[in-house]
């Protein structure tokens, strides 16, 4: 419960990305900027943070160790993902792109059997059919905007989105195999966060060709994103995903938080950008994603409460007493 409560908090902060990015996307912000930007703010922020407690030598040496590993699945897990889910943006509404990106929640779990060959792990079939209810709530949602716009555009909104959606579960965990609990979190993530630069680096000197500079308030808004998504919520999300990262069930259920950001975002563009509200079927698709999240959350304690009592049962036999 500890971990689904982290990656809901996770969520809140997340969904600063969705309509921060939205609102430089009307500005006339480039998309190129808005997510090369917040990765590049990121670094110093992490510096400091893991250089305060004199943690930053055991990354770099981590690193030196499998660099490849570390520039491939960090560039999967951070350049795959943001820089097609910030591309979205052109083409839909910051709470629609949030509701699509909930496509990472199935996919985190059709991923487990190909993410460590070492030990059989099967799809957590239980965890799916839960997100169902999910995604049946997240495509409520899109129906009345995804019926008012050429059929083009939903195509460039929603194709980088299913890559974000599996780019981002599979880098992550397969980061967390890489650094095989040898890093803390905020190590974890100033490492992937150097790693990927290679990639923000040359996304940028295609935005400055292409696009040109950022102005000075694309600039301010892509710092507080990388403060609130790129280093809050990061750190909540891995935090809460490391403390169940070997229990299918509850690291789907964790995934699964992130659904959260679909109600965030959307009451965020209505006080920040006076989007209008939300009709009663919209409402319904959230009730159904809060749902799906509250049923995750109830499998997760009930499998865990199982588990300790089995334990107990197991415990008394060996002294005996059973």
């Amino acid at each position: 419960m500890k971990a689904i409560c982290i990656g809901i908090f996770g969520a809140l902060f997340f969904s600063v990305t969705f309509v921060l990015n939205r609102s430089m996307e009307l500005e006339g912000g480039s998309w190129v900027w808005s997510a090369s930007l917040r990765y590049m703010f990121m670094l110093p922020i992490l510096f400091l943070i893991v250089g305060y407690k004199r943690n930053i030598k055991p990354v770099i040496i981590h690193m030196k160790k499998r660099p490849m590993p570390w520039l491939v699945w960090s560039t999967v897990g951070f350049g795959l993902f943001y820089a097609p889910l910030t591309f979205a943006t052109i083409y839909g509404p910051g709470w629609l792109v949030a509701a699509t990106f909930q496509l990472t929640i199935i996919a985190g779990s059709l991923l487990v059997p190909f993410l460590n060959r070492k030990t059989k792990q099967r799809i957590p079939i239980q965890s799916i059919f839960i997100s169902l209810i999910i995604l049946l709530g997240v495509f409520i949602m899109q129906v009345e905007h995804a019926s008012s716009v050429p059929l083009i555009s939903v195509i460039l909104c929603v194709v980088p989105i299913i890559i974000s959606a599996f780019a981002y579960p599979l880098g992550n965990r397969k980061m967390m195999l890489v650094a095989n609990g040898e890093l803390n979190t905020f190590q974890r993530i100033l490492g992937m966060t150097l790693a990927s630069m290679p990639f923000w680096i040359m996304l940028s000197i295609y935005g400055a060709a292409a696009h040109g500079l950022p102005t000075g308030s694309q600039v301010v808004q892509t710092f507080i994103v990388a403060v609130s998504s790129g280093i809050i919520a990061t750190a909540l999300f891995f935090y809460a995903t490391e403390m169940v990262q070997h229990d299918n069930q509850k690291l789907a259920g964790v995934e699964a938080t992130q659904s959260g950001g679909v109600v965030f975002a959307l009451i965020g563009e209505i006080l920040l950008l006076s989007a209008p509200l939300p009709s009663n079927v919209s409402f319904i698709g959230m009730g159904l994603v809060l749902l799906g999240m509250i049923l995750h959350s109830v499998v997760s304690s009930l499998g865990n409460r199982k588990k300790i009592e089995i334990y107990q049962k197991v415990a008394k036999k060996n002294d005996g007493t059973l």
